[in-house]
């Protein structure tokens, strides 16, 4: 958003009488995530072309990224005509420099200039590392940086539990805005920054976004001193539902322990509860998780079981045949696994492996909530900091009272008498699937390699002992092969699991 287009938004928006916009960078950043494209229309948003996606008919297509914004410049394309094609990095500097000189000139705000490998050829050799191209590198400016006084200390609860510490500030202009709160991370950081009420700080954005806290001025400290915050002595429950805090060994973070009841956790408890690997509840997804945990409706797990066809069917995109599939699948689900349901109560640093290891170990829930930390230890892969989070967890009585509520809804599996995790021929090894095998789904294959002691990575390394590979298997197949793990098809695989039967230790080879 240009500055001039958004001086001109504003005026007219004080004309009318209607709220204006703090600043262009977040006035387009907020234009574009609106829902209603009716307001985002009325927004002067400007465009630059920087890149190509899919293309048809350009033949030869440009050799160089900065030949392409040149061929779209021809072709009446907007592009920044702030760029350059410089020869190493002196080059590339001299420009950063450049433009941080003119930044308050330029008719947009900016934060840094990117710098970006030229040849096209080279950019798809060099590729992407995850969401992150390698061939691209933005080297931002310096923050903004102003100073303030620390008026308090309080805490968010984030929506996995954690308790961020916040700095409530003496109103300051940093970066465009008026900062009057500012993140302190966790306790580790006010412990290192020192920061108490009362102290004179320094303010910046990181990224001219987020506020944080950079330092305290300590010439300038009150006297007497004021005492040093801590989180677990402030709030040793949590402010948003009264459950025990916990901070665990090697975590940086403190976190309220009532996954399952906290008003700041319900909307992403109740997500992990409905998810497909969790109690699988077919059409409950983020928007509609939204409008019940809105309006009051479902505050933990336990009252989706109570959901009626009239209350469903009067919320927004749902007509009485929608709201009578939800219900379908929503009294589907109360027949499951006891692996899944423990899963789907979102204990902290349990996943579904591990879920799956102590359904199998313990055979039924009430012996999982009565083990105690050595009970916990004797399961495979479970440590010190797991059976810690279990433990707290099941602690906590308003997470034993929806447990309970949830078996009083219906919700049931089958329950043994445990067993040990036997030494199968998989025992310690990492497998990774890649590709389509012929009769073995994703799901089916990872059954299997985990019944017989093994772990699925989603990656290939070193360490990976063995991938196994069906049709259109992609980059992690050639990353095996470069590495020099072995590969199975979907016969070896079976093979090797048939060999574990048998009780039979052999070699394959594929």
């Amino acid at each position: 958003m240009r500055r001039d287009d958004f001086e001109r938004y504003n005026e007219r928006q004080r004309e009318a009488g209607n709220p204006t916009l703090v600043n262009p960078r977040n006035g387009a950043a907020g234009s574009i995530r609106q829902l209603d494209p009716a307001i985002a229309a009325q927004r002067p948003l400007s465009f630059f072309a920087y890149g190509l996606g899919e293309m048809k008919g350009w033949e030869p297509t440009p050799p160089t990224h900065s030949a392409t914004l040149d061929a779209l410049a021809g072709l009446g394309v907007p592009v920044c005509s702030e760029r350059i094609t410089g020869p190493g990095a002196a080059a590339l500097i001299a420009f950063h420099d450049d433009i941080a000189a003119r930044r308050d000139r330029l008719a947009f705000d900016i934060d840094g200039v990117v710098y970006k490998v030229n040849r096209l050829d080279l950019q798809r050799e060099l590729g992407f590392v995850t969401r992150e191209p390698r061939w691209a590198v933005a080297h931002k400016f310096p923050a903004q940086e102003q100073l303030t006084t620390v008026l308090g200390i309080d805490v968010q609860v984030g929506r996995t539990g954690t308790l961020t510490p916040v700095a409530r500030l003496a109103p300051v202009f940093v970066g465009g805005v008026t900062v009057t709160n500012a993140t302190l991370h966790n306790q580790d950081e006010i412990d290192r920054k020192d920061v108490r009420v009362g102290d004179t700080v320094i303010v910046r954005r990181a990224g001219d976004v987020i506020p944080e806290v950079v330092s305290v001025v300590l010439d300038r400290r009150p006297d007497p001193e004021p005492p040093r915050f801590n989180i677990l002595q402030r709030y040793a429950t949590c402010p948003e539902c009264g459950s025990h805090v916990v901070r665990l060994q090697g975590e940086a973070a403190a976190r309220c322990t009532g996954g399952l009841v906290c008003p700041a956790q319900r909307k992403q408890a109740q997500l992990h509860f409905a998810g497909r690997r969790a109690m699988d509840i077919e059409g409950l997804g983020d928007k509609l998780v939204d409008q019940l945990v809105d309006r009051g409706l479902v505050r933990t797990p336990a009252d989706v079981y109570g959901l009626g066809l009239e209350a469903l069917a009067g919320l927004e995109r749902m007509a009485e045949k929608s709201a009578a599939n939800l219900l379908a699948a929503i009294d589907t689900s109360k027949t499951t696994t006891l692996a899944r349901f423990i899963f789907a109560l979102g204990i902290r640093n349990v996943g579904e492996a591990t879920a799956k290891d102590l359904a199998q170990h313990f055979g039924s829930l009430d012996k999982l909530i009565a083990a105690s930390a050595a009970d916990l230890l004797a399961v495979r892969d479970v440590g010190p900091i797991v059976a810690q989070s279990i433990i707290q967890f099941f602690a906590e009585p308003h997470n034993l009272d929806v447990v309970n509520k949830l078996r009083v809804a219906g919700v049931r599996w089958p329950e043994s008498e445990g067993v040990q995790q036997s030494a199968g021929i998989l025992m310690g090894k990492t497998l990774v699937l890649t590709g389509t095998l012929p009769t073995l789904t994703r799901d089916a294959a990872k059954e299997k390699i985990e019944a017989a002691g093994g772990k699925v990575a989603g990656s290939v390394s070193k360490k990976t002992d063995y991938v196994v590979a069906g049709e259109e298997a992609g980059s992690k197949l050639a990353k095996a092969q470069e590495l020099g793990v072995p590969i199975l098809d979907e016969a070896g695989l079976l093979a090797l699991l048939a060999s574990n039967d048998k009780n039979a230790q052999h070699t394959l080879d594929f």
